[in-house]
């Protein structure tokens, strides 16, 4: 399955895993890389020399393509962006942020630059700043998102940029992953179903709490702010919505929120923790490695393109 994405990447299969904070660590990303995808470490709101350390390991799992999901809004941001360069990272998404201003010394380095967009404007200005792809996501997924749906998103995206398009937001397998090839996506991020990968470090109360979840099971908070998230119902999001509704500030708002995707990742907080995951969760039913869940993905894929021949 060659497509301009795994060509740019030299990746054997045109699938992404999200660069999820506090979950897309080293035992994930190498095993995305090593099963032919390609694996992200979430950078998130860690410290420069964590993310360091995190690549080494991944380089001594593995000596496929891995790359780093850089949040702009890190105050460590400028470090990591060194870090990058300085371990030789062939591969770097960017959310939260332009990343213009470090785009000359990736270039330079050979670091291929991907950056998360929620707009066709968005993809457009990335591409003038030398993105070498962007990955279009639609708010079906989890986390951070934005107001188009990936259905939409797309298609328009791919026509707006020359450069190729990733599809993310509600794909979790060979159907969703057909779809966007449809669409004219070069290849699809996928972040909720790998949450639940037996490789995957995230407490195991998250992962049952995926895996239970229905279709109707996700919500988004933060709308009234202009700081969507989509996560798992919960105690927390209950709170958040009932505040949120009765216009309590950012700030106020914030408070119940700090620390609480750690609680959810590393403690199993399932009550109070963010429990981040996209409108597809209520089709993940079960706990797989990283190549099962890429080869069942593709495998499904290609039998839809098939039978359409």
């Amino acid at each position: 399955m060659k497509t301009k994405i795994t060509e740019l990447l030299d990746i054997k299969y045109p699938v992404i895993q999200g660069g999820m904070a506090w979950v897309a660590e080293y035992h994930l990303a190498s095993a995305v890389s090593e099963a032919g995808g390609l694996g992200l470490i979430g950078a998130g709101g860690a410290p420069a020399e964590f993310v360091r350390e995190q690549i080494r390991k991944v380089k001594e799992v593995t000596d496929k393509p891995c790359g780093v999901n850089i949040m702009l809004m890190n105050p460590e941001a400028e470090k990591i962006a060194r870090v990058v360069v300085e371990e030789g990272v062939q591969v770097v998404t960017t959310g939260a942020g332009n990343p213009g201003k470090y785009m000359a010394e990736w270039k330079e380095a050979g670091v291929k630059v991907i950056p998360v967009v929620a707009s066709v404007a968005m993809a457009k200005m990335m591409e003038r700043a030398g993105a070498d792809a962007v990955v279009a996501e639609g708010m079906e997924s989890g986390g951070h998102i934005g107001q188009l749906t990936t259905m939409t998103l797309v298609p328009q995206v791919v026509d707006a940029v020359k450069i190729p398009v990733i599809a993310a937001g509600g794909i979790g397998d060979g159907r969703g992953f057909a779809a966007a090839r449809m669409l004219g996506a070069e290849a699809v991020q996928i972040g909720t179903r790998f949450v639940v990968a037996k490789e995957s470090i995230v407490h195991e109360n998250y992962k049952k709490k995926i895996i239970a979840a229905r279709d109707i099971d996700s919500e988004v908070t933060g709308m009234s702010h202009g700081h969507p998230v989509r996560q798992l119902r919960n105690q927390m999001t209950r709170e958040y919505l009932k505040l949120e509704k009765e216009g309590a500030s950012f700030e106020e708002l914030e408070q119940l929120t700090l620390g609480a995707l750690r609680k959810a990742v590393v403690e199993g907080d399932i009550v109070h923790g963010t429990l981040m995951a996209g409108q597809i969760a209520g089709m993940v039913n079960k706990e797989q490695t990283c190549e099962e869940i890429i080869q069942e993905i593709i495998t499904e894929c290609e039998g839809l393109f098939q039978s359409m021949m």
